[in-house]
């Protein structure tokens, strides 16, 4: 599937792929740590009455990344600036972790487009915090850090990730993965290697975890800051999914977005599988996500 690639207003190209047919617009967001790459066994599998686009975000994959970003809202006006270049009006929108937010933001500040709203196990509507890291390494959850300084020095998360990324370390990126996400089931040998090909194009690692960190749009306070209440902007039908085994996402963040989100969230935990349903059990994926789009 040949890359395409689409100049927004704001400077920025958005590189995506494209699956020919289909008449549903389906638009999958992909998280931190992957781009569109990632996302393309399932769009071998879905069915083809889809059309499915799936863009990189900013400073992922082939996308440019001319301006830092400071929040989510920035992923989401890329996704609305994109949305529009290519004439989609109405679709439906699959999130995974970091997309997960991102499609939140985007249903909650420009209703009428999307439909039908899948979080694939996503961030909280109340964000993911990003705490500070003790000297033996473990994370020190009295700190949380307030500062994209903050996080950009932080030496247990974005440091060790960076530094990975900035000496191509491919068997450290696996080790992260096989501890964090293919815990019990792994990409084949050559997929594998083209994901870690594909992680290592993030270039904006501190800027996401910073947005992750202060995204709130739940009612509340979540530790950090005040929510800007947003969510109550959410009025479609939300199919929330969360691996059991999701080393991840918590089963306390997943419960979060059931929370803030109401009687709108149909939620299917997902057997056997962790933070990538993809590898774990496509079948089980595949299955509820066009169940719920039919």
């Amino acid at each position: 599937m040949a890359m395409q690639k689409v100049l927004l207003d704001n400077g920025e190209t958005i590189s995506y792929r494209e699956r020919d047919g289909g008449e549903q617009v389906v638009i999958l967001v992909h998280g931190n740590m992957t781009s569109s790459k990632h996302w393309d066994i399932l769009i071998d599998d879905i069915d083809s009455k889809y059309k499915l686009y799936a863009p990189d975000l900013r400073g992922f994959g082939e996308s440019s990344y001319h301006t830092r970003i400071q929040g989510i809202a920035d992923f989401t006006h890329d996704l609305k600036g994109f949305v529009e270049k290519l004439g989609l009006n109405t679709f439906h929108l699959v999130g995974w972790s970091t997309g997960g937010a991102i499609c939140m933001q985007f249903v909650a500040e420009f209703p009428g487009r999307c439909q039908k709203l899948v979080l694939l196990a996503s961030a909280s509507t109340r964000g993911y915090p990003f705490y500070g890291t003790n000297e033996d390494g473990t994370p020190d959850l009295l700190t949380r850090l307030q500062t994209i300084e903050d996080v950009e020095s932080d030496a247990g998360k974005t440091q060790a990730i960076q530094g990975l990324y900035d000496t191509n370390n491919r068997d450290g990126l696996k080790s992260v993965w096989n501890a964090l996400i293919y815990t019990h089931k792994q990409p084949n040998e050559t997929k594998y290697e083209e994901y870690v090909t594909d992680m290592l194009t993030q270039r904006n690692l501190a800027d996401v975890y910073y947005s992750l960190n202060s995204f709130n749009i739940s009612g509340i306070h979540n530790g950090l800051i005040e929510g800007s209440n947003m969510a109550e902007n959410i009025s479609i039908p939300v199919l929330v999914l969360r691996g059991d085994r999701d080393y991840v996402i918590t089963e306390q963040m997943t419960l979060e977005i059931v929370e803030d989100l109401g009687d709108i969230v149909t939620y299917i935990p997902l057997t056997n599988a962790g933070h990538s349903p993809l590898i774990d059990d496509l079948p089980q994926l595949t299955k509820h996500i066009e169940e719920f789009l039919r």
